[in-house]
């Protein structure tokens, strides 16, 4: 029974993470500014270790299983 809420929240994670990784990517080849208003270094930065934050962090909930 207590598997269920980490399955969620680990499937939640990681296709947040996958999602936010190929977006930045994706804006990153078309040279395309990731955030308004901040350097473009800065923001790819940062959403790239956010997205592999969320990654790990749904790896780590289905380790939890």
């Amino acid at each position: 029974m207590e598997s269920g809420p980490a399955i969620f929240a680990g499937t939640a994670f990681a296709l947040f993470g996958a999602a936010l990784l190929v977006w930045t990517g994706a804006r990153a080849l078309h040279r395309a500014p990731v955030a308004y208003g901040v350097s473009p270094v800065a923001g790819l930065t940062f959403a790239a270790s956010l997205g592999a934050a969320f990654v790990i962090l749904g790896v780590w909930c289905f380790g939890r299983i």
